[in-house]
Protein backbone atom coordinates (compact mmCIF):
# COMPACT_ATOMS: atom_id res chain seq x y z
CA UNK A 1 0.00 0.00 0.00
CA UNK A 2 2.78 2.22 0.69
CA UNK A 3 4.33 2.06 -2.98
CA UNK A 4 0.90 2.65 -4.58
CA UNK A 5 0.36 5.53 -2.54
CA UNK A 6 3.57 7.01 -3.00
CA UNK A 7 2.85 5.87 -6.99
CA UNK A 8 -0.41 8.11 -6.74
CA UNK A 9 1.24 11.29 -4.77
CA UNK A 10 3.81 11.76 -7.45
CA UNK A 11 2.08 10.81 -10.39
CA UNK A 12 2.98 9.25 -13.46
CA UNK A 13 6.63 9.67 -14.34
CA UNK A 14 7.25 12.29 -17.06
CA UNK A 15 9.88 11.43 -19.79
CA UNK A 16 12.95 13.63 -19.96
CA UNK A 17 12.41 16.03 -22.52
CA UNK A 18 15.24 17.30 -24.76
CA UNK A 19 18.81 18.62 -23.05
CA UNK A 20 19.08 22.37 -23.07
CA UNK A 21 21.88 23.51 -25.25
CA UNK A 22 23.80 26.70 -23.54
CA UNK A 23 25.63 29.54 -25.33
CA UNK A 24 28.88 29.09 -25.76
CA UNK A 25 31.79 31.30 -27.28
CA UNK A 26 32.75 29.80 -31.30
CA UNK A 27 35.65 28.03 -31.09
CA UNK A 28 38.97 29.94 -32.53
CA UNK A 29 39.49 28.93 -36.23
CA UNK A 30 42.38 26.10 -36.52
CA UNK A 31 46.03 27.19 -36.91
CA UNK A 32 46.29 26.21 -40.72
CA UNK A 33 43.00 28.10 -41.72
CA UNK A 34 44.21 31.19 -40.52
CA UNK A 35 47.50 30.23 -42.48
CA UNK A 36 45.54 29.81 -45.57
CA UNK A 37 43.07 32.96 -44.76
CA UNK A 38 46.50 34.93 -44.58
CA UNK A 39 48.87 33.65 -47.74
CA UNK A 40 45.01 34.56 -49.73
CA UNK A 41 45.31 38.44 -48.50
CA UNK A 42 49.00 38.36 -48.67
CA UNK A 43 49.94 39.29 -52.43
CA UNK A 44 52.53 36.60 -53.48
CA UNK A 45 56.11 37.06 -53.22
CA UNK A 46 58.46 37.13 -56.45
CA UNK A 47 60.77 34.16 -56.71
CA UNK A 48 63.85 34.33 -54.96
CA UNK A 49 66.57 35.38 -58.27
CA UNK A 50 68.77 32.83 -58.67
CA UNK A 51 73.08 33.34 -59.05
CA UNK A 52 72.80 33.06 -62.74
CA UNK A 53 69.69 35.69 -62.48
CA UNK A 54 71.60 37.77 -60.28
CA UNK A 55 74.92 37.85 -61.91
CA UNK A 56 72.63 38.64 -65.40
CA UNK A 57 71.19 41.90 -63.55
CA UNK A 58 74.48 43.21 -61.83
CA UNK A 59 76.68 42.54 -64.69
CA UNK A 60 74.42 43.45 -67.16
CA UNK A 61 73.00 46.70 -65.30
CA UNK A 62 77.01 47.44 -65.33
CA UNK A 63 77.57 46.69 -69.19
CA UNK A 64 74.53 48.14 -70.19
CA UNK A 65 75.66 51.57 -68.30
CA UNK A 66 79.46 51.73 -69.97
CA UNK A 67 78.25 50.97 -73.55
CA UNK A 68 75.27 53.67 -73.40
CA UNK A 69 77.33 56.51 -75.20
CA UNK A 70 78.62 54.10 -77.62
CA UNK A 71 75.31 52.73 -78.56
CA UNK A 72 73.61 56.34 -78.39
CA UNK A 73 76.22 57.50 -80.90
CA UNK A 74 75.96 54.26 -83.40
CA UNK A 75 72.13 55.32 -83.32
CA UNK A 76 72.26 58.75 -84.12
CA UNK A 77 74.63 57.56 -87.07
CA UNK A 78 72.19 55.22 -88.22
CA UNK A 79 69.89 57.40 -88.12
CA UNK A 80 71.33 60.12 -90.15
CA UNK A 81 71.85 57.22 -92.73
CA UNK A 82 69.00 55.67 -92.94
CA UNK A 83 66.79 58.46 -92.48
CA UNK A 84 62.90 56.76 -91.90
CA UNK A 85 64.00 53.02 -92.12
CA UNK A 86 64.71 53.34 -88.82
CA UNK A 87 67.61 51.84 -86.76
CA UNK A 88 66.50 49.06 -84.94
CA UNK A 89 65.30 45.59 -86.17
CA UNK A 90 62.79 43.77 -84.83
CA UNK A 91 61.60 39.69 -84.35
CA UNK A 92 59.71 37.14 -82.61
CA UNK A 93 61.99 35.09 -80.21
CA UNK A 94 61.46 32.26 -77.93
CA UNK A 95 62.41 33.22 -74.23
CA UNK A 96 62.47 30.46 -71.33
CA UNK A 97 59.29 28.29 -71.24
CA UNK A 98 58.68 28.96 -74.62
CA UNK A 99 57.00 32.18 -73.87
CA UNK A 100 57.69 34.33 -77.65
CA UNK A 101 59.11 38.37 -76.84
CA UNK A 102 60.17 40.64 -79.38
CA UNK A 103 63.86 40.77 -79.39
CA UNK A 104 65.45 44.29 -80.67
CA UNK A 105 68.78 45.04 -81.99
CA UNK A 106 70.50 47.72 -84.06
CA UNK A 107 70.97 47.68 -87.27
CA UNK A 108 75.09 47.40 -87.70
CA UNK A 109 77.62 44.79 -87.06
CA UNK A 110 79.99 46.66 -86.71
CA UNK A 111 81.85 46.16 -83.08
CA UNK A 112 79.19 43.47 -82.40
CA UNK A 113 76.98 46.86 -81.52
CA UNK A 114 73.59 44.71 -82.60
CA UNK A 115 74.31 41.88 -79.82
CA UNK A 116 75.79 44.93 -77.13
CA UNK A 117 72.13 46.62 -78.22
CA UNK A 118 70.51 43.83 -76.53
CA UNK A 119 71.36 43.91 -73.10
CA UNK A 120 68.38 45.71 -72.53
CA UNK A 121 66.54 42.46 -72.45
CA UNK A 122 69.01 41.24 -70.24
CA UNK A 123 68.13 43.54 -67.65
CA UNK A 124 64.27 42.74 -67.96
CA UNK A 125 65.19 39.50 -67.67
CA UNK A 126 63.93 37.99 -70.78
CA UNK A 127 67.86 36.91 -71.82
CA UNK A 128 70.83 36.19 -70.25
CA UNK A 129 74.55 36.86 -70.53
CA UNK A 130 75.29 33.29 -71.47
CA UNK A 131 72.93 30.76 -72.89
CA UNK A 132 72.08 29.23 -75.93
CA UNK A 133 70.66 31.40 -79.11
CA UNK A 134 67.38 32.62 -79.14
CA UNK A 135 65.12 30.70 -81.44
CA UNK A 136 62.59 32.10 -83.68
CA UNK A 137 58.72 30.23 -83.47
CA UNK A 138 58.59 27.22 -85.81
CA UNK A 139 62.56 26.15 -85.49
CA UNK A 140 63.08 22.92 -85.50
CA UNK A 141 65.73 22.59 -82.86
CA UNK A 142 62.77 23.92 -80.59
CA UNK A 143 61.29 20.60 -80.81
CA UNK A 144 63.22 18.02 -79.37
CA UNK A 145 63.55 14.48 -79.92
CA UNK A 146 64.37 13.27 -76.90
CA UNK A 147 61.82 13.47 -73.80
CA UNK A 148 63.83 16.64 -72.13
CA UNK A 149 62.92 19.94 -73.92
CA UNK A 150 66.06 21.83 -72.12
CA UNK A 151 66.29 24.64 -74.36
CA UNK A 152 62.87 25.48 -72.48
CA UNK A 153 64.76 25.19 -69.24
CA UNK A 154 66.98 28.25 -69.37
CA UNK A 155 67.27 31.57 -71.35
CA UNK A 156 68.62 32.33 -74.33
CA UNK A 157 71.44 34.38 -74.31
CA UNK A 158 73.94 37.34 -75.83
CA UNK A 159 76.50 34.69 -76.47
CA UNK A 160 77.15 31.08 -75.46
CA UNK A 161 79.42 28.08 -75.79
CA UNK A 162 78.28 27.16 -79.28
CA UNK A 163 78.82 30.97 -80.51
CA UNK A 164 82.27 30.76 -78.80
CA UNK A 165 83.67 27.72 -80.64
CA UNK A 166 81.92 28.39 -83.88
CA UNK A 167 85.08 27.83 -85.55
CA UNK A 168 86.12 24.88 -84.33
CA UNK A 169 85.84 21.68 -87.07
CA UNK A 170 85.73 19.12 -84.30
CA UNK A 171 82.99 17.01 -84.81
CA UNK A 172 81.93 17.39 -80.81
CA UNK A 173 81.69 20.89 -81.23
CA UNK A 174 78.12 20.65 -83.26
CA UNK A 175 75.96 24.14 -81.59
CA UNK A 176 73.05 21.67 -80.84
CA UNK A 177 75.19 19.63 -78.56
CA UNK A 178 77.25 22.41 -76.75
CA UNK A 179 73.92 23.96 -76.24
CA UNK A 180 72.31 20.43 -74.77
CA UNK A 181 75.76 20.63 -72.82
CA UNK A 182 75.63 23.80 -71.25
CA UNK A 183 72.16 23.51 -70.26
CA UNK A 184 72.96 20.46 -68.11
CA UNK A 185 76.10 22.00 -66.70
CA UNK A 186 75.54 25.47 -66.69
CA UNK A 187 77.17 27.51 -63.23
CA UNK A 188 78.10 31.11 -62.67
CA UNK A 189 81.90 29.89 -62.76
CA UNK A 190 81.13 28.65 -66.52
CA UNK A 191 78.98 32.00 -67.50
CA UNK A 192 82.00 33.91 -66.66
CA UNK A 193 84.52 31.99 -68.15
CA UNK A 194 82.39 31.98 -71.40
CA UNK A 195 82.17 35.46 -71.42
CA UNK A 196 85.95 36.04 -70.54
CA UNK A 197 86.50 34.35 -74.25
CA UNK A 198 83.75 36.14 -76.05
CA UNK A 199 85.46 39.41 -75.17
CA UNK A 200 88.67 38.48 -75.22
CA UNK A 201 89.01 36.71 -78.50
CA UNK A 202 87.74 39.80 -80.66
CA UNK A 203 90.01 42.21 -78.80
CA UNK A 204 93.29 39.85 -79.26
CA UNK A 205 92.40 39.34 -82.82
CA UNK A 206 91.52 43.14 -82.77
CA UNK A 207 94.98 43.61 -81.60
CA UNK A 208 96.93 40.88 -83.44
CA UNK A 209 95.83 43.15 -86.86
CA UNK A 210 97.20 46.49 -85.57
CA UNK A 211 100.47 44.75 -84.82
CA UNK A 212 100.57 43.44 -87.70
CA UNK A 213 99.77 46.56 -89.92
CA UNK A 214 102.83 47.92 -88.36
CA UNK A 215 105.62 45.11 -88.93
CA UNK A 216 107.10 45.81 -92.67
CA UNK A 217 107.77 42.89 -94.54
CA UNK A 218 111.22 42.08 -96.39
CA UNK A 219 109.77 42.49 -99.41
CA UNK A 220 109.04 46.59 -98.44
CA UNK A 221 112.25 46.94 -96.95
CA UNK A 222 115.15 48.56 -99.61
CA UNK A 223 118.30 46.18 -98.06
CA UNK A 224 120.67 47.50 -100.99
CA UNK A 225 123.73 49.19 -100.37
CA UNK A 226 123.96 52.82 -101.20
CA UNK A 227 125.68 53.27 -105.36
CA UNK A 228 124.42 49.60 -106.15
CA UNK A 229 123.01 49.51 -109.67
CA UNK A 230 121.16 46.30 -111.18
CA UNK A 231 122.69 44.93 -114.42
CA UNK A 232 120.59 46.14 -117.56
Amino acid sequence: MQTQWQGQRHGPRRRPGPARRTWQPPRPPRLPAVRRALRALTPARPPRPTAKRALDLALGSALLVLAAPLLAAAALALAAQRGSGGVLTRSTRLGAGGRPFVLRSLRTRRLRLHVISRLPHVVRGELSLVGPAPLTPGDVRDRPAGARDWRRELKPGLTGLAQIRHRSAMPWDEPDLLDQHYAEHHRPGLDLAILAEAVGAPLYRAARSLAGRGKADLSDTDHRRPGYRTAE
